[in-house]
């Protein structure tokens, strides 16, 4: 049962990833970008006519998680405390940035909500990359010096950084080198995604020229996978044994890799659904690969006192478990279809769809 959830919830945060993950691209995109009064309403209400329900997957995942594997659950939201309030006050600013805008006609007011869209979009793409990266890089569980575990061997506090900015010390923080190059390719890639979804849902002035970056961010996201694995092996030498000693799931490499090359074809694409199509192969070939490096750990421990938090021992009784596989069921029935009859309802180009006013 634990494999269960744990693919359940996987599939969970892919899909916020993937749906959520093109309104921070549309924001960031909006920020960068969108020059014109026209351009920038329309973008935004790409991302605006979605956001809400697109966070629903978030919420869904948090639940799962603290079902399935509640002392995971307990450990990251007090160990990653900063970062998650953080997030929390990023996601409002983005929400009211995109709710705001529109309220007045009047241009300074729409600029300053505009910057908190954007702003909190690059700044949420960007955290959610440092999250992933603190994750493959792990933590101090236990708050182990000099050999002795601080508090309990399940439980760690990180400060934001700490005075050497490395992932190598005894005491990393949620910032150092290695999460932030984590966090620019989740910047790159998101950005990526989003310029796909505005060429895909919108009529915005912008959509060629926005192929002429995806194609420049695409090799600048080459650049930092490549980047990546090198550091990735300094800081986990052991990060690709699940590969080596379990072939097949090479698969989900192999789908990132799709999503990268392909892309570097996207000014010859003459349907837009193409391109986001592997724009999304991207984030799931990235999200799935890294939890194929850690399995079955949730979360490492940088120290030889406390084992890594796994599936198995942070899990639920098997009881639980049960029960709760025929209400995730049903949510999960109630999910799909709240989002198939979203998407559906808001087919085709939103230029013309009422937002905001």
């Amino acid at each position: 049962m634990e494999i269960f959830w744990y693919i359940i919830i996987a599939i969970v945060l892919a899909v916020f990833f993937i749906l959520d993950g093109y309104d921070f691209g549309t924001g960031i995109v909006h920020l960068f970008f969108a020059k014109k009064e026209k351009d920038k309403e329309v973008i935004a209400k790409s991302a605006g006519l979605f956001w809400d329900s697109n966070e629903v997957w978030l919420v869904a995942a948090g639940g799962m998680l603290f079902m399935a594997f509640p002392t995971f659950y307990a450990s990251v939201f007090s160990g990653f405390y900063l970062p998650l309030i953080i997030v929390l006050w990023l996601i409002i600013f983005r929400a009211i940035g995109l709710e705001f805008r529109s309220q007045f006609n009047f241009q300074m007011w729409k600029d300053i909500w505009d910057k908190s869209f954007g702003i909190s979009s690059l700044l949420l793409a960007l955290f959610f990359g440092i999250a992933l990266g603190n994750i493959v890089r792990g933590v101090n569980l236990g708050g182990v010096e000099k050999g002795v575990s601080v508090y309990e061997g399940h439980y760690f506090f990180l400060p934001l950084w700490n005075s050497s900015f490395s992932p190598l010390t005894e005491h990393p923080g949620v910032i150092d080198w290695f999460t932030i190059v984590i966090g620019l390719i989740s910047v790159v890639t998101l950005t990526i995604h989003g310029a796909n979804w505005v060429i895909l849902k919108t009529n915005s002035s912008i959509n060629e020229k926005l192929k002429g970056v995806i194609f420049k961010l695409n090799i600048v996201l080459g650049i930092l996978t490549i980047f990546s694995l090198f550091v990735w092996q300094i800081v986990n030498p052991n990060s690709l044994d699940n590969f080596i000693e379990k072939p097949y799931l090479l698969v989900f490499p192999l789908i990132y890799l799709i999503g990268l090359i392909g892309l570097f074809f996207i000014k010859r694409i003459k349907k837009d659904s193409y391109g986001f199509i592997l724009s999304t192969l991207l984030i799931l070939g990235g999200i799935t690969s890294s939890l194929a490096s850690l399995f079955p750990m949730l979360l490492p421990s940088v120290n030889d006192v406390n084992e890594p938090l796994t599936i198995y021992n942070t899990s639920s009784s098997e009881y639980g478990l049960s029960v709760a596989l025929t209400w995730g069921i049903i949510g999960f029935i109630l999910l799909f279809v709240y989002m198939i009859i979203q998407k559906r309802l808001m087919a085709g180009k939103v230029d013309k769809m009422d937002y905001g006013h």
